[in-house]
């Protein structure tokens, strides 16, 4: 029997889509050694030029250390470079998003192939397990309607659409049923979820709460403007893990006007504070250094932070990518003075986060990952990480923490 390695870059949903060809797997054997493998699929991110420098770099290697193996490009790579790649030979066989639930007859193939497929597909497929993993990805929507100026991804990706919703319950169920407790809800943008099928974010929060098992929820990235009534309703719920990912991307209204956002930071400030109010730590992407960030605007960004509740940040440096309207702005920002920006944003918001980790100490739910030497990790309800010190074997259980020792690099707690 053959031996098939998944190498995953990039998201979340990434993270899912190579569940899904894993649990497609019939007449090939799962290897966890990309070196004594005869096939590696490569499940590809290419939000940036950067990310597909990574997934390029990474199939050279592999083609120089396990020639023997055939190295199959799949994900948004295969959408943006599969072809450049499967005509300089590069790769064995290119395969689309709506190919992956065929993936035990396309490995069958003896022939290069390049199979792209289309970019209306959806899932059907109902993933019973995760390998390695404690917590449960729960795919519920694919694709995007947005047109922010530095993005590539309703280009690969293709128009927001949802999975039915009895496809995710059913799911749910059955993930629950084998002993998983938390669910994160995930796609290319989560907080369009229903609005094809008449149907909301809320309404399916409240339907999967019901279900026997479910301990607690986290959704993915949520755009400002997909934050509802409906939704503000639910934040009191107890399944509802108390950390909220709002994607900003910025906060000076001249660089989300350039950026092409929908959100403006006179009603970020109002959501963020209404929400923080309600117990919510607080994370959000933002971008650094896109093309005619200046002095003025990088300061009025900053100054603006330091006005926001936030407690986690996800803050990359702009990165060009190809075709899109970002990549022709000018002037752009050099290279050092968006690492500088980085670095002070990051430390402010880890500032931030320390804070509220300190007046945040008691009864901290923690779903502890696989320990090793009688350390284990997990992650609270405020999505803030716990090191948890133990005689006893606490994989994929759930601690009640008080007390925990509060430092620069994270909480820890002796068991």
């Amino acid at each position: 029997m053959k031996r098939v390695y998944f190498k995953t870059f990039g998201c979340r949903t990434n993270q899912f889509d190579t569940q899904v060809m894993m649990s497609k797997l019939q007449e090939f054997e799962l290897s966890q050694d990309e070196l004594n493998s005869d096939i590696i699929v490569v499940n590809s991110c290419t939000v940036t030029n950067g990310a597909d420098s990574s997934v390029r770099n990474y199939i050279s290697s592999m083609k120089r250390k396990n020639p023997n193996a055939k190295v199959i490009l799949a994900g948004c790579g295969s959408h943006s470079k599969g072809e450049t790649l499967f005509e300089d030979k590069k790769v064995f066989g290119v395969m689309g998003h709506s190919e992956k639930e065929k993936i035990n007859e396309i490995l069958k193939i003896e022939e290069p192939f390049y199979q792209i497929g289309d970019l209306k597909h959806i899932d059907s497929t109902i993933v019973e397990e995760f390998v390695g993993k404690s917590r449960a990805f729960i795919k519920i929507q694919e694709g995007c309607d947005f047109a922010c100026s530095y993005c590539i991804i309703p280009a690969v990706r293709g128009g927001a659409r949802s999975h039915k919703e009895e496809t995710i319950l059913e799911q749910v169920t059955k993930l629950a049923s084998n002993g998983f407790g938390e669910f994160i809800l995930t796609g290319t943008n989560v907080g369009s979820y229903g609005k094809d099928h008449h149907t909301s974010m809320a309404e399916l929060l409240k339907k999967i709460s019901t279900i026997r098992g479910v301990r607690r929820i986290r959704i993915g990235s949520l755009e400002p403007i997909q934050i509802d009534d409906a939704f503000m309703e639910l934040l009191s719920e107890p399944w509802m893990a108390k950390h909220l990912h709002i994607a900003l991307q910025h906060t000076s209204d001249k660089m989300l006007e350039l950026m092409n956002r929908r959100n403006s930071y006179k009603t970020d400030f109002e959501l963020f504070h209404k929400i923080a109010d309600k117990g919510y730590a607080l994370g959000t992407d933002f971008i650094v250094g896109h093309p005619r960030e200046d002095e003025k605007a990088w300061t009025e960004a900053i100054d603006r932070i330091k006005e926001l509740p936030l407690t986690h940040v996800h803050a990359f440096s702009y990165s060009k990518r190809d075709h899109t309207a970002s990549s022709s702005m000018k002037p752009e920002i050099r290279g050092n003075i968006a690492k500088e920006r980085h670095k002070e944003l990051t430390e402010l918001v880890k500032a931030k986060n320390f804070l509220f980790r300190r007046d945040h100490t008691e009864n901290l739910e923690v779903l502890l990952e696989n320990g090793k030497e009688n350390i284990y990790h997990g992650f609270d309800q405020y999505f803030n990480r716990v090191e948890v010190k133990s005689q006893e074997d606490l994989s994929s259980n759930w601690v009640l923490l008080n007390h925990v020792e509060v430092t620069n690099e994270g909480n820890k707690a002796q068991l």
